[in-house]
């Protein structure tokens, strides 16, 4: 069978503007709690695509780790390819993808940097070796495998179990301009539902076509 001959057939579900919650952080979280529920690997798993300095788009997976009135947050190395296109453009996206529900969620925003206080009080929750981990690891730079292994247990020996917060390591905000809630349909007649905000700064959400 050829790539052109694939076919998925989206009919789980409908999204109709009677039904959908006026506040879309709401709406996010009836979604994610279903697709928690139902299974699919890591539900919190999102697209997160940023631009450096070139105008060259990147995406790449990373895990979503908080959801606040007005934001979504997630932590990483600000070293990283995407701290440093972060660091020179703030803007970014996130998409996530629910298959099981034939669903999507699209944000587009800009970030900020949290609180070292906030960052370091998710660090410590950590399991201890994701915390050696995040000092072993240069995210992005070149290594070998023996070079990392290394790192990490002369990390694990210099530090035993209290490990503290790297400075390059923290966590960002993304505070959306528009969120956009994708079912999939018949015929890929998919329902799009988009949320932004109005002169008052209010959440408003129109359709659009599929």
């Amino acid at each position: 069978m050829s790539l052109a001959d694939l076919r998925q057939v989206y009919d789980k579900d409908i999204l109709l503007e009677s039904q959908i919650n006026p506040n879309p952080f709401e709406q996010f979280k009836v979604w994610f709690d279903r697709a928690r529920e139902e299974g699919g690997l890591e539900p919190n798993a999102m697209t997160v695509s940023t631009v450096n300095a070139q105008g060259q788009p990147s995406s790449r997976t990373c895990l979503l780790k908080g959801v606040e009135q007005d934001n979504f947050i997630f932590f990483t190395n600000y070293e990283s390819h995407k701290g440093h296109d972060l660091a020179n453009n703030p803007n970014i996206s996130l998409l996530f993808f629910w298959m099981v529900q034939q669903r999507q969620v699209h944000i587009n925003g800009h970030v900020e940097k949290l609180s070292k206080a906030d960052s370091s009080a998710y660090f410590n929750s950590r399991p201890l070796g994701s915390r050696i981990g995040a000092w072993a690891s240069r995210q992005s730079q070149a290594i070998t495998r023996e070079e990392l292994e290394q790192r990490y247990a002369d990390i694990e020996a210099q530090y035993g179990e209290n490990v503290p917060k790297p400075p390059h390591w923290g966590g960002y905000r993304v505070i959306p301009r528009s969120i956009e809630f994708w079912q999939g349909r018949p015929s890929r007649l998919h329902d799009r539902i988009i949320f932004t905000r109005n002169a008052e700064d209010q959440w408003v959400f129109t359709r659009l076509s599929p």
